[in-house]
């Protein structure tokens, strides 16, 4: 007696590395909605100042950059105020961060939930990019208004046309946060070592991103070495298009650009294939 019971989904293993359901993410959209809003209600949920934090953050950390690089060790910001300068770092920076950092521990953070319900697993990194997104919308409302201030007292910021660029710039900074902590987070269900070095390599590599400092301070011909981290050229830009200081180069933003897709690449290939049988590991 032959069976013809049809079946709504069929859940099977992974045959081929290349093998990435998209389709299936977007099936799963609800639940990426879902995600989003979880995280970014749950970060100060049950704080006493609640979202403000998300503007005391940014804050805090640009006084501090403002009095230890600005101050004492005086470090040149190409003549823009300091202010100024280290917040629109800072934010930036901040969002490339928290993807990376938040994406890398997909694994360990979610295995409970992984181990019980089937769903298509790069909606968990998917949501804490959005998620991270909407911080950012708010930071940035912080740093709006700071530089629509500077604008007009301050002759020495002047924003240019490249600021229609600055949401690629962006899709940028995230692209290659996700793709960074995909190749992580796929590392980390073996070597657990690996999250505590994640969060301290991401600060050491921020001092190597051009954030407390413009690429001018070096001699044109070491710039280049600089310009390597693929991070620079965005930071740089971002900086351009804002303030009037900085390098807005294409030939380095489209180095930037393709060192993101391998990235992204690889970071999805191998999370692709580490997802099949991680909770064996985690």
């Amino acid at each position: 007696m032959s069976d013809n019971t049809q079946y709504t989904f069929v859940i099977k293993p992974k045959r081929s590395l290349w093998d990435i359901n998209l389709k299936e993410i977007w099936q799963y959209r609800d639940l990426l909605i879902l995600l989003v809003k979880r995280d970014f209600i749950s970060v100060y949920k049950q704080t006493i100042l609640g979202p403000i934090w998300f503007f005391i953050h940014p804050m805090l950390t640009t006084v501090t950059f403002t009095i230890v690089f600005g101050m004492f060790a005086q470090l040149p910001t190409d003549g823009i105020p300091t202010i100024l300068f280290y917040l629109t770092g800072v934010t930036f920076w901040n969002y490339f961060s928290s993807c990376l950092t938040a994406t890398s521990n997909t694994f360990i953070t979610n295995a409970a939930v992984f181990g019980k319900v089937y769903f298509p697993r790069l909606i968990v990194p998917l949501s804490i990019v959005i998620s991270n997104l909407m911080k950012l919308a708010i930071q940035f409302l912080l740093l709006i208004i700071v530089w629509l201030y500077y604008v007009f007292v301050n002759e020495n910021v002047n924003p240019q046309l490249t600021l229609v660029f600055v949401p690629v710039i962006l899709l940028l900074f995230a692209l290659m946060g996700l793709g960074f902590g995909l190749l992580f987070s796929a590392l980390t269900t073996k070597y657990r070592d690996l999250s505590f070095l994640i969060a301290f390599g991401v600060q050491l590599l921020m001092y190597a991103s051009a954030v407390i400092f413009p690429v001018s301070v070096l001699s044109p011909e070491k710039q280049w070495m600089l310009m390597l981290n693929p991070l620079v050229p965005l930071m740089e830009a971002i900086k351009y298009s804002f303030l009037g200081a900085g390098i807005f180069d294409w030939a380095y933003i489209a180095y930037s650009s393709a060192f993101t897709l391998v990235a992204l690449l690889i970071g999805v290939l191998i999370f692709n294939k580490v997802e099949k049988g991680f909770i064996d590991t985690v």
